[in-house]
């Protein structure tokens, strides 16, 4: 009764039926972005379930961020491709496919690739080096960045070291095919919004940037959850000086539609105030609703208090 409650509150149901077509196609009008200082572009983790199930598939994937939801621009997730990054005849297919839709790609998120803040010399250099197909494909499809994760071993001291050390000589790899190298909080000390600036602070690389997630602050888990979190409105705020891209981390909403973990009005005024009027990408997470409900969902958030706060 809950979630039907719910989606009554945000316009899913009419006369008792789920109307999801129609309602994805009005809520995606053109009309909703016009007024955000921001962009609105979609996460293909928000999918994952679908994908990983196989009810799709990664070359679908930018077709269903327009037809269903009204979004032009998607951030891959490499999982789902992770064995054609140097099939350039796959890599054709996907440029085709968004070319004919009118949709832009902007990033890809690299997981499984080796730890960029190891502190085995040796590994650090394989990871490295395993992120160079990612690069040169992210320049074929026209993205702008990778996404890439800052965990290793070893203290805080060495991890930064390390981090450091990674990351800058992938950037400067990098920075000869014009891909930006970006860190998200990602777990660990990445998720240190200290940490993780002063890490891109040490790089110091126009290249190297970040992906603050408004979600993912847990430092360190626990067998009852996380037992160390960082404070997700200061970690966001301290990252956002760096940002090349945002990502709206969602899962559980209550009747009224907003996020029950995160206040986004104080993060989207976070992001407003750091001068950011780039893309925000939509990752919904959660279990309460179905991914398409649950992707619906953000984007009527985003567009409901994003239009506040920018018209304010």
């Amino acid at each position: 009764m809950y979630r039907k409650e719910f989606l009554k509150k945000i316009g899913f149901l009419s006369a008792g039926a789920v109307t999801i077509p129609g309602f994805l196609q009005s809520c995606s009008s053109a009309k909703s972005q016009d007024r955000l200082f921001f962009n609105i572009s979609l996460a293909e983790w928000s999918l994952h379930r679908s994908l990983f199930d196989g009810k799709m598939d990664n070359l679908d994937f930018p077709a269903t961020a327009k037809n269903e939801f009204g979004i032009t621009a998607v951030e891959y997730v490499n999982q789902f491709f992770k064995d054609k990054a140097k099939d350039t005849s796959y890599l054709d297919e996907m440029n085709n496919r968004c070319d004919d839709l009118g949709v832009d790609q902007l990033l890809i998120m690299i997981d499984g690739e080796g730890a960029m803040a190891g502190t085995d010399e040796g590994k650090r250099k394989q990871a490295i080096e395993n992120h160079y197909k990612w690069v040169e494909a992210a320049e074929y499809l026209g993205c702008h960045s990778i996404r890439v994760n800052a965990r290793g071993d070893g203290s805080r001291e060495e991890q930064k070291k390390a981090a450091v050390d990674g990351l800058g000589r992938l950037s400067e790899f990098a920075e000869d095919y014009d891909i930006n190298i970006i860190v998200e909080n990602h777990g660990g000390y990445s998720s240190d919004g200290q940490w993780l600036t002063e890490v891109i602070a040490q790089v110091d690389m126009d290249n190297c940037g970040t992906l603050p997630d408004f979600g993912n602050f847990c430092i360190e888990s626990n067998n009852s959850g996380c037992g160390d979190e960082y404070d997700r409105y200061k970690g966001v705020r301290q990252m956002m000086p760096y940002a090349k891209g945002v990502s709206a981390k969602a899962g559980y909403f209550n009747e009224e539609g907003m996020e029950t973990r995160i206040d986004y009005s104080r993060m989207l005024n976070i992001v407003k105030e750091s001068g950011y009027s780039g893309y925000i990408g939509i990752e919904y997470s959660g279990d309460q609703l179905s991914e398409y409900e649950g992707i619906t969902a953000t984007k009527k958030l985003l567009e409901r208090v994003g239009a506040e706060i920018s018209n304010s």
